[in-house]
């Protein structure tokens, strides 16, 4: 199901190639994503509608594409990251950046971390 999240994204022009890791500890966040911890997705520019993808977007991505309805609910609520999660772009918080309207950036690299349970 995990391929789902990057299995043509490659292929359309121009896109962005963003790193995404899951921080937790064994059976964290982690366990959502079948136990992947790390992803490297080459993600479209831009939306359906012509915007450039935000945070808000990927988080939506990774829930419509990598996650089976019972997982999704443990990572996005309401179009939102669940609370409880911490979303770091690149070492920092992504509240300094403007949260899920922050445009994605080559290279970039999104950190997810739960802060539930342990991490």
């Amino acid at each position: 199901m995990l391929s789902k999240a990057h299995e043509n994204d490659c292929n359309v022009e121009p896109g962005i190639r963003i790193s995404v890791e899951f921080m937790s500890v064994q059976g964290g966040l982690d366990a959502l994503f079948d136990n992947v911890r790390h992803l490297d997705l080459c993600l479209p520019a831009t939306d359906q509608a012509g915007n450039a993808v935000t945070a808000g977007w990927l988080v939506n991505h990774l829930g419509d594409k990598a996650l089976n309805a019972s997982n999704r609910k443990m990572f996005v609520l309401d179009g939102h990251i669940r609370p409880g999660i911490m979303v770091i772009i690149n070492d920092a918080d992504w509240e300094l950046f403007g949260s899920e309207t922050y445009q994605l950036q080559q290279s970039d690299l999104v950190l997810f971390v739960s802060t539930l349970h342990g991490g």
